[in-house]
Formats: C-alpha cells, sequence, structure tokens
C-alpha cells in the first residue's frame, strides 16, 4: 500500500480565517492517523478556504478555485468527503462540491471513463443530531454517480447526543468504536487503491 495518497476536502461552515477548530477536521486526522499506518500519505484543505463558484461545470472562470482543487481531489488515490450534519443533511458546502463534481458525467474518456474512475471514495461525518446514516447514503451516492468507488464499510461518523452541546473536537478521547472504524475505513480503502492502482477499470469499447 506505499506510495498512495489521500486529499480530504472538510466541508465544515467555518473557514479557517474564523480560528475556530472544527469537529469534522478532528475526524479527518483520525483517519489520516488510520491511513498513515498503512503508508497513506495525507493531505487536507477546508473548502470555504477557497472561492468554489456554485455551478456544475468543472471551470466556471471569474477566479473559481474549484479547478485546482479539482486537480487535487483527482491526483489523489483516495478522496476523503468530511463533512458536518446541518439539519439532517449534509452541509451546503459538500452539497457544492458535489454539485462541481456533476461535470465528471460528461468528460469521459474513449472508453467511457469518468475523472474520477479508479478513484476511492470514504465520508466521514459529525454532528450533534441523528442523521449520519441518511448523509452517508446521499454522498455515496453521488460520488458513484461520478465514478468514484466506494468500499466496503466506507464511512465513519459520531453524533453526539441529541439537542447535546458536546462536539466530537470536545471529547478526551476517541470513542472506541468510532476508532474501530475508522480503522475499517481506512484499511479497505488503502486495500482497494491499491488494487485499482495495478489493476483499472478496462471501461467500454466504443
Amino acid at each position: 500500500m506505499a506510495g498512495l495518497t489521500a486529499f480530504a476536502l472538510n466541508c465544515s461552515l467555518k473557514a479557517s480565517e474564523n480560528k475556530e477548530s472544527s469537529s469534522t477536521d478532528k475526524l479527518a486526522d483520525d483517519l489520516f492517523k488510520a491511513f498513515e499506518k498503512r503508508g497513506v500519505s495525507c493531505s487536507i484543505e477546508r473548502a470555504l478556504d477557497h472561492d468554489i463558484k456554485p455551478g456544475v461545470e468543472s471551470d466556471m472562470g471569474n477566479g473559481d478555485a474549484w479547478p485546482a482543487l479539482r486537480q487535487r481531489v483527482l491526483d489523489a488515490d483516495i478522496f476523503v468527503l468530511a463533512l458536518p450534519i446541518w439539519l439532517g443533511q449534509p452541509s451546503s458546502v459538500a452539497k457544492r462540491v458535489l454539485e462541481r463534481m456533476d461535470a465528471f458525467l460528461g468528460e469521459t474518456d474513449d472508453k467511457g471513463r469518468m475523472p474520477a474512475a479508479g478513484k476511492v471514495a470514504v465520508v466521514v461525518v459529525v454532528g450533534n443530531e441523528d442523521g449520519a446514516h441518511h448523509v452517508h447514503a446521499e454522498c455515496f451516492q453521488a460520488l458513484s454517480d461520478v465514478g468514484f468507488t466506494i468500499p466496503a464499510n466506507a464511512g465513519a461518523y459520531w453524533v453526539g447526543e441529541a439537542m447535546g452541546s458536546t462536539d466530537y473536537k470536545d471529547l478526551e478521547t476517541t470513542p472506541d468504536k468510532v476508532k474501530q472504524t475508522l480503522e475499517m475505513v481506512a484499511s479497505n480503502a488503502a486495500h482497494l487503491a491499491a488494487l485499482l492502482k495495478t489493476s483499472p477499470y478496462p471501461g467500454v469499447e466504443s
């Protein structure tokens, strides 16, 4: 598995300039620790630190920051979509990222493969309310639609007590179940990414 790379987009509603810590960042970092044990090099960006224009094209012009982020997504072997739950839904920032990936549908090569073909995607979710399974389902469907491969056990989450005030970043230790799940996500994603790197999808003959 050595030589694999993972790139995460933190789709928090908090930009780094606000100097606020992010539970989404912490969960992604905990996943990175599991990846790094398996020889995967990891990097992350907060989506809100970049001017990602609304739209469904790969380049919306006028200072759009998405093309550079898009390239980093596609350069990595594993894409990590990291996001919070708000009102039981994926964050609006995550939805914008997924909308921009809609362009992959029309960017197939001569064998019908989308740009994300052969790339693995996983999703990590934090929130203070129920809804993690729903959010995972929405994200997995979208990522699969635009060509990513979803491994088994590809999602990890933490949700606090309903109407509670404790955030994931406030926990003194990572809960055992979350830690175990992150290890499984990293293990399966790295295994699948290594297989796809050596044996890519053949596509279809035109």
